[in-house]
């Protein structure tokens, strides 16, 4: 039993590395072809639209009941030591360090994330992707580069949106709402929020952005099984993005804060 147990650890441990190198190399190759002309710029800009454009009813929902919620439990809590004056600061503070890139990531990854595993996982078992081969089209050029750019450049985008509907949110609910003084809700905002902050939280979505991106492309091109592997795909890519997201998010919070 305990022989049998270590072989399924030792199995898992090394398919876990032999995905890893893949997605690495898959990362490099895409970033060769990306400095390699010619630069399909018109795939690039679609792939921006679908993962931000389309992408922003989501998250300015999101955004803005998170800082509404936010507003509303941390007055509770404040009221209590009597700082409630410090409401602002801290939905500001939270939106842009933590909720407003972790909830984009997650967003994202649900909703564009499973739907680029989906399409490439279709291409896949259809024999699309072996048809682009077959044409002198390179597969990794033509439909992973313009995704894993178009997540890394369009994540921070929308989380500067989730952070301003969040504190926007927080506002309403703190100042209509709560009575909180709008001068003191705005001047204690300015004085404990710098320009590092919200920094910070753009260099994590950026890393999010870059992890859905690739984890739905690998997801994607290298589906088996038909439409059930497509399936697996797409529910794998949400999952792994989440969880990576989650650590990724721990990891550089310990690094930058």
């Amino acid at each position: 039993m305990d022989k049998n147990l270590l072989e399924r650890i030792g199995i898992r441990a090394q398919l876990s590395v032999q995905i890893t190198g893949s997605m690495l190399i898959m990362l490099g190759t895409a970033t060769y072809y990306l400095f390699t002309p010619p630069v399909k710029l018109r795939g690039i800009f679609k792939q921006m639209e679908f993962v931000g454009v389309q992408s922003l009813f989501i998250v300015i929902l999101t955004g803005s009941f998170t800082g509404m919620v936010l507003a509303l439990q941390s007055f509770n809590a404040l009221q209590r030591f009597g700082a409630e004056s410090m409401v602002g600061p801290t939905v500001a503070l939270s939106m842009a360090r933590e909720l407003g890139p972790v909830l984009t990531g997650l967003m994202v990854a649900g909703r564009a994330g499973s739907a680029m595993a989906t399409e490439l996982g279709t291409m896949r078992v259809t024999e699309q992707i072996d048809a682009l081969y077959t044409m002198g089209i390179n597969p990794i050029k033509y439909l992973i580069t313009p995704r894993i750019l178009a997540g890394i450049l369009m994540l921070p985008l929308l989380a500067i949106v989730t952070d301003f509907v969040g504190v926007l949110g927080g506002y309403i609910i703190g100042v209509k709402v709560l009575g909180i003084n709008a001068g003191v809700y705005i001047g204690r905002t300015i004085d404990f929020v710098s320009i590092d902050d919200v920094v910070y939280g753009l260099i994590k979505s950026t890393a999010f952005g870059l992890i859905i991106a690739l984890v739905a492309c690998y997801q994607g091109y290298h589906t088996k099984g038909g439409a059930e592997g497509v399936g697996r795909a797409a529910t794998g890519t949400v999952v792994i993005s989440c969880v990576l997201i989650l650590m990724t998010d721990y990891f550089l919070t310990s690094i930058m804060f």
